[in-house]
């Protein structure tokens, strides 16, 4: 059974930088042919993808995101870590990492999810 944990602030200051980590167990993060994507949800909207990290460690970036956003890999500890610079309060919600057995479908590929986690950006 594949789990997966959020781990970070639950508070920024805006201007901060984000960095929320991902701690999977039960599976490998390079087991072919895996995404590990972040997704969040504003209060009261949808979910929005952010960005994956591929099992070869290939990356992608919804594009209103692309400009300050990384996801990084740490292999040996099974984890990888999303990092969002310059956080306004409009980057408030609820932070998810999730995994995909492919990428055609986004979202709806999702098979694993963490539980989230709240993060608010104070002005």
């Amino acid at each position: 059974q594949v789990q997966l944990q959020e781990s970070g602030p639950g508070l920024v200051k805006s201007s901060q930088t984000l960095s929320l980590t991902c701690t999977v167990t039960g599976g490998s993060i390079t087991s072919n042919y895996y995404y590990w994507t972040w997704i969040r949800q504003p209060p009261g909207k949808g979910l929005e993808w952010i960005g994956y990290i591929s099992y070869s460690g290939s990356t992608s970036f919804n594009p209103a995101l692309k400009s300050r956003t990384s996801i990084s890999r740490d292999t040996p500890k099974n984890r990888f870590t999303l990092e969002l610079l310059s956080m306004t309060p409009e980057d408030t919600g609820v932070y998810y990492c999730a995994r995909a057995p492919s990428w055609g479908g986004g979202i709806v590929s999702v098979d694993y999810w963490g539980q989230g986690t709240r993060v608010t950006v104070s002005s």
